[in-house]
């Protein structure tokens, strides 16, 4: 906990401090990175308070717009703050368009029409269409375009907003594109910058990150260190504690306490990369001990490896380490299905009732974490993923333990996942 309590305007500032620092982080680290509208469950307490309100101000608006005479007085706010979203998405080229919506929307001049009856918001909406037409992306034309069948006022008024956030959207993910090469030349010192701002501000607020360096040394241990005569019980070096305290993220659990501090940005990515590694090692290990039983001519055969790897992924995809026991009696029975299909397909002869017994369980003891043949996959694998950290590796297929090609390109396509968000914290 922090030496000294925070006033809330200094948590709200912390907070946003930290909001921008991991909008900026995701935006260099995921690619395909976009900002989303906030949207509720249908049936929450704020989804119904939003629609309630939203409701009731359009209804208000229809009822000014329907009386006799009219009052415009919502309808020339709503056109002022149309005017002023539309300036919002104008780029700094944009002259002539920035002069005709001040011409469109010229809000004095709309308030004396108003006030002499004049006013014809319908006009005034169809010169709005015309602007958001030329201003859109490609992916809105059908939206602005649906917007033209719409004759009731307060309706159309209505639309208009919907589509405007979206263009909204369109406009700040477009900068987000553009910002993309800059923000990466400079992530590194920004994200220094930033955190230590954080950290002045809470001094002992990087406790799990000690801690989990810790562990990393200790498992590691005096014996990880180079040897040199004039340095007994030497410790590992800073670097080799790093790399195995990156590693041990592979198989942390939630008993292990709170994540890192300073990966508090990338637990989620981390995560998934978890969830595929403990994936890919039951996969292979499935092959392996399929492979041992059925011999290189049945494994061999065009398609088999294929399709058990697909059975097999398709039965654990989403399923936390907990339930494999369950799932690998099931991919035990698919895999015995695929084994005696192709048996037949090729001629050979079928396994017999213990054969086929000696299969099934072989595959169920594979949820078994000291399952000798899981743990050498996750050997090997996790020995090949730590090429992808090390800040002077190199790693090709030639890299790939024995035993591993059937999952080659998505160990290759995880380590780089790795690697990246690895050395961008390591900066």
């Amino acid at each position: 906990s922090p030496p000294h309590m925070l006033s809330v305007g200094e948590l709200l500032e912390t907070a946003h401090e930290i909001s921008k620092l991991t909008i900026a982080h995701e935006i260099v680290l995921d690619r395909d990175f976009k900002l989303q509208a906030v949207t509720f469950a249908p049936n929450s307490l704020e989804n119904r308070v939003k629609e309630t309100l939203h409701r009731a101000f359009w209804d208000r608006l229809e009822e000014q717009l329907s009386a006799s005479p009219p009052d415009y007085t919502q309808a020339i706010q709503l056109l002022q703050e149309i005017k002023e979203t539309l300036l919002s998405l104008l780029l700094p080229r944009h002259n002539r368009l920035r002069g005709e919506i001040e011409a469109a929307l010229d809000v004095e001049l709309l308030r004396q029409e108003a006030e002499h009856g004049a006013l014809d918001v319908g006009s005034v909406a169809a010169r709005v269409l015309g602007t958001m037409a030329a201003l859109c992306a490609p992916v809105r034309d059908e939206d602005v375009r649906a917007l033209r069948s719409l004759t009731d006022p307060a309706q159309l008024l209505r639309e208009i907003f919907r589509v405007l956030d979206l263009m909204k959207m369109d406009m700040l993910n477009f900068t987000i594109q553009s910002l993309r090469p800059h923000l990466r030349e400079h992530s590194v010192q920004y994200e220094r910058k930033k955190f230590q701002e954080l950290l002045d501000k809470l001094p002992n607020s990087l406790d799990h990150t000690t801690e989990w360096l810790r562990e990393a040394a200790v498992a590691m241990g005096p014996s990880a260190a180079p040897a040199h005569p004039a340095a007994p019980g030497a410790v590992p070096s800073p670097t080799a504690v790093l790399n195995r305290a990156y590693m041990n993220l592979l198989c942390w659990e939630p008993a292990h306490g709170q994540y890192p501090e300073t990966l508090f940005m990338d637990q989620a990515r981390l995560q998934a990369v978890r969830s595929q590694v403990n994936q890919l090692v039951i996969i292979a290990a499935v092959l392996l001990v399929t492979g041992g039983m059925c011999g290189s001519t049945l494994f061999g055969s065009p398609g088999f490896v294929a399709r058990l790897k697909r059975v097999t992924k398709v039965l654990l995809e989403g399923l936390p380490c907990t339930r494999y026991e369950e799932a690998l009696r099931d991919v035990g029975d698919q895999v015995l299905q695929e084994v005696c299909r192709a048996l037949s397909q090729l001629g050979c002869p079928a396994f017999g009732k213990d054969k086929c017994a000696s299969l099934k369980g072989q595959i169920s003891s594979i949820a078994d974490k000291d399952n000798a043949v899981r743990r050498v996959v996750e050997q090997r694998i996790h020995s090949f993923l730590s090429l992808f950290i090390s800040p002077n590796g190199q790693n090709s297929l030639k890299d790939l333990p024995k035993g591993l090609d059937a999952i080659q390109e998505e160990l290759l396509d995880v380590g780089r996942r790795f690697g990246s968000v690895i050395h961008h914290n390591r900066q």
